[in-house]
């Protein structure tokens, strides 16, 4: 079980609640660092910010303030550049002062536009190039699993990161390896910073791709929070899975501000003062 770091819910009313107040507070709080930086990833942040939520909240073994708990699940963001919505849910489960936030990307700051394990205590993955998380992740579930640690081992990857070669790779070692504590979470938004997926390089049949390469497939709606919750903790919870799991999120990027949902040009950018005030408004109005 989690060690909650707020309410503490034990109900699962309570607990879908608490998780859908803190993917708010994740974009949110995207909003704010991101105005402190004056450029980011607003859209890539927010449609992924009921899957962290419902991860850190109500899926992943933590403990409050101890971020190196060896028996912790892993988690590995390949889509790093949305790590403004991650870090104030790792402060949240007081791995680091929230304050130290407040110079995100300032000269100095731990916290810049990528997550960087060397530096920030609850990050498990340096990430940046796009490409990477999912072999690396192969490689801790291996190595944790040698060790008799029954860890779990989650990855985040955006849809447009699987045009990577390395991606696929990792797949087929994982399941030729049955790497069984390897869950995988396609963050699947249909669009990257080059445009919509299909139009760059078509990655459909998606599932069908997952469950040729050996792996164990299931589909959700990535801002459902009562599926999220149900999907991913059954599969943490099943210790008699065989194979690594693949999880197709669908999901809408830039989702809770309505001209962000529709131009995929908001994967990176900034708002202006009475445009963020906006931003908000509706944020909170969508919640």
């Amino acid at each position: 079980m989690n060690d909650f770091p707020s309410a503490n819910p034990t109900q699962d009313a309570d607990l879908i609640r608490h998780i859908e107040e803190r993917a708010l507070f994740a974009r949110l709080e995207t909003v704010r660092l991101i105005s402190i930086a004056k450029t980011g990833h607003y859209a890539s942040g927010f449609s992924c910010a009921e899957i962290l939520a419902t991860l850190y909240y109500g899926v992943m073994r933590l403990r409050q303030g101890e971020p190196d708990w060896p028996a912790r699940d892993r988690f590995l963001f390949g889509k790093g550049h949305a790590a403004a919505t991650l870090y104030p849910l790792l402060a949240d489960w007081g791995f680091f002062d929230a304050a130290e936030l407040d110079d995100y990307t300032r000269l100095g700051s731990a916290f810049g536009d990528h997550p960087d394990m060397t530096k920030i205590p609850g990050i498990d993955f340096s990430s940046g190039s796009l490409g990477h998380a999912l072999s690396t992740g192969a490689g801790v579930a291996m190595g944790t699993r040698m060790q008799g640690n029954s860890a779990n081992v989650f990855v985040l990857l955006g849809d447009g990161e699987l045009h990577e070669g390395q991606i696929w790779e990792a797949a087929l070692g994982a399941a030729h390896h049955d790497v069984s504590n390897l869950i995988a979470i396609v963050d699947r938004n249909d669009h990257s910073l080059d445009g919509h997926i299909g139009g760059v390089t078509g990655i459909e049949p998606l599932a069908d791709k997952w469950t040729a390469f050996g792996w164990d497939v299931h589909e959700v709606d990535g801002h459902d929070v009562p599926a999220l919750l149900t999907l991913l903790r059954g599969i943490a919870s099943d210790t008699a899975r065989t194979r690594p799991v693949a999880v197709i999120a669908k999901t809408v990027k830039g989702k809770g501000i309505s001209y962000m949902e529709s131009e995929f040009g908001w994967h990176l950018g900034w708002l202006a003062e009475q445009d963020e005030l906006n931003a908000i408004e509706e944020l909170r109005n969508n919640a």
